[in-house]
């Protein structure tokens, strides 16, 4: 095992099943809809990809970028959008793709920023979500993947400093790797 790696939280096996399941139910649930599924960049790329291969029901794709991290290990509270929607969502069924639910700030900005859009449904679908962590409490996660103790985890998309992603499980990351600032 990679000297950077704490322990393998979630296996490769692991995540093809949460998301072949999660996929299941998004098609049950939007039988005879469209839906356009928005991916938050870039922690969710690889989800999202592997998300809309396992949904039956016809869908559209979009994305949006937006930082309240920068190369730090915890959120700074500050929710900034770096890249906007390319197409309008006014009376569409939105889904929006996100890798993890932290404190929940970034989210509930991030919802009610589309809501104002007057998409015709919106709904939220994590990876993975720190239920200790998180300070809204009210942010209703529609799709969940798996719930997580308050770690700091990278792999399968999720990074530190833009490190990690390629990874085909999600791991913790040694303290003294984001800690630090080493590089592997």
């Amino acid at each position: 095992m990679e000297d950077f790696i704490e322990r393998i939280l979630i296996s490769e096996e692991e995540l093809r099943r949460k998301v072949q399941e999660l996929g299941e139910q998004i098609t049950r649930d939007y039988q005879g809809k469209e839906i356009r599924v928005v991916g938050i960049l870039r922690g969710a790329f690889i989800f999202m990809a592997d998300l809309v291969r396992n949904i039956r029901v016809p869908l559209s794709v979009d994305f949006m970028s937006i930082s309240s991290y920068g190369e730090e290990s915890e959120s700074s509270g500050i929710v900034r959008i770096l890249k906007d929607l390319d197409k309008p969502i006014t009376h569409k069924h939105v889904l929006v793709v996100e890798d993890i639910v932290d404190t929940g700030l970034t989210l509930k900005h991030l919802k009610e920023v589309l809501a104002t859009r007057e998409p015709a449904s919106l709904r939220i679908c994590a990876l993975l979500n720190k239920e200790e962590r998180r300070i809204v409490k009210d942010l209703e996660v529609d799709y969940l993947g798996f719930n997580i103790p308050n770690q700091f985890v990278v792999g399968y998309g999720l990074d530190f400093a833009e490190r990690y992603r390629n990874y085909p499980f999600i791991f913790v990351l040694k303290p003294e790797y984001y800690r630090s600032g080493a590089q592997i």
